[in-house]
């Protein structure tokens, strides 16, 4: 309902009784199912005006799913190696569909203090324009910073070097500069 409604974070839902007739359950199923949804914190009840969607991004679903899915060392490794492949694949596309003075802008966010490693790929999937790698690279993202490992520091002259790359579209180089920046080597020949 939410994805037909079209409704975004800080949108309100219908009523109780209204989502009882619409999904054709009893008020109590739905309350319940509320109640679920605002402890994980998806929804957020405001006594006298009702009930809203919220921001998901940040909040403990992803550490609480991640618990459970992630309890192996394979499968975080499985994370981080998807993860790693997602942010080739969109390479490729940034490749052939930013242009010049998106990724001159990029080379200018590098050097703001607030600078990134999760800012910088999120404004590159921005410029790949295909929303289902969009979402799977957030949802990855998110289960990566969840997870127990050490977090890496990257230096900043990777990341220029990368943008070079991809403002001379130049594949080989963009794909060697990611593995430099992710310290790939191991998987060069494999991709």
């Amino acid at each position: 309902m939410i994805s037909s409604d079209n409704l975004k974070s800080g949108d309100k839902i219908p009523s109780e009784r209204e989502l009882s007739e619409r999904l054709n359950v009893g008020r109590s199923s739905v309350r319940e199912a509320l109640r679920a949804l605002e402890l994980l914190g998806l929804i957020e009840t405001r006594r006298g005006e009702g009930t809203f969607i919220r921001d998901f991004r940040g909040n403990q679903l992803v550490q609480l799913l991640g618990t459970f899915i992630l309890q192996d060392e394979k499968a975080k490794l499985d994370v981080i190696e998807t993860k790693n492949l997602i942010e080739m694949d969109f390479l490729r596309l940034v490749l052939n569909r930013a242009d010049e003075d998106r990724l001159a802008a990029l080379k200018n966010l590098i050097e703001d203090e607030k600078f990134n490693d999760d800012r910088f790929f999120y404004e590159l999937i921005e410029m790949a324009d295909n929303y289902l790698f969009s979402r799977i690279w957030l949802i990855l993202k998110d289960y990566y910073n969840s997870l127990n490992v050490r977090k890496v520091e990257y230096n900043r002259n990777s990341y220029f070097t990368l943008i070079e790359a991809l403002i001379e579209k130049d594949e080989e180089k963009t794909l060697s500069a990611y593995r430099q920046l992710r310290n790939l080597s191991i998987l060069a020949d494999k991709y």
